[in-house]
């Protein structure tokens, strides 16, 4: 499992050697820097509803690096149905919501050093009889749902044998599903998890005995560019250094996923 995580990182690490856009010209040019974020993502990137602010690792992260850069931050709404062609599209600089480093998504983009990785977890209500373990789930008559353009999707699309996979056009829809009884489980990661388990309280966890499907957690950015990545990579590799990654994935109880790397310090 680790020699394939390195695998993935490696390809995605790798990218076209002829700069497509300049996009640290422009950040430098405008001092600005703007950052595709999804604002439902708990721990990550996450608007508060209470308060309308974001929080987040991603986001300390975010304003972090443009701290490094003295440019502004301008966040910009994302999903992860909407990730591909916000980065590709140029309507963003750089997309930090904790984007899971997967083959197709790594034809289309560049990333940089994974600083988490998260398996994949399962999220029924308390009031679920049929469902108690992982061994549970791929059943006959089961009905999983996961979010349109999340990791999950293909990944449960390759792995279900035998229960049903419902496809959700939103994040949202998915909880809705399992919430109203229409799906028994949604697929999620550590993150998310946490959102549902201490936001609502028809949320419950079903977590794999063993490792299942471990997934590297990036940055990511337009192919081609490789005077930005590496700006952005000599920003992680600091930030790695002098412990600032560790703290803010601490500050947000995500030290259960860190990536190995996020830790090391020269």
């Amino acid at each position: 499992m680790k020699r394939a995580l390195a695998a993935l990182w490696m390809i995605a690490l790798a990218g076209p050697n002829e700069a497509a856009g300049g996009h640290l010209e422009r950040v430098q040019a405008t001092r600005e820097m703007r950052v595709c974020i999804w604002p439902d993502y708990y721990g990550i990137s996450y608007r508060n509803p209470k308060t309308q602010q974001l929080e987040g690792i991603d986001i300390d992260m975010a304003r972090a690096l443009a701290r490094d850069l003295n440019v502004a931050v301008r966040f910009v709404d994302s999903s992860f149905a909407q990730l591909v062609s916000d980065v590709t599209q140029d309507h963003c600089d750089i997309a930090m919501f904790a984007i899971g480093i997967t083959p197709q998504r790594s034809e289309k983009l560049r990333f940089t050093r994974p600083h988490l990785v998260s398996d994949i977890y399962a999220i029924t209500t308390k009031s679920n009889r049929r469902i108690r373990t992982w061994d549970d789930i791929d059943k006959p008559g089961v009905v999983v749902a996961v979010a349109k353009g999340t990791l999950h999707e293909p990944i449960m699309r390759d792995k279900l044998r035998q229960a049903t996979l419902l496809v959700t056009d939103t994040t949202q829809g998915r909880e809705q599903e399992v919430e109203s009884g229409r799906a028994d489980v949604f697929m999620t990661d550590f993150p998310f998890s946490r959102r549902m388990l201490e936001t609502t309280d028809w949320a419950r966890l079903v977590a794999p005995a063993s490792t299942y499907h471990l997934t590297p957690y990036a940055y990511a950015m337009q192919q081609g560019d490789n005077p930005w990545h590496a700006r952005v990579e000599q920003f992680l590799a600091d930030a790695t250094r002098n412990g600032l990654l560790m703290d803010a994935i601490r500050r947000h109880k995500l030290d259960p996923i860190a990536a190995p790397a996020s830790a090391s310090k020269n």
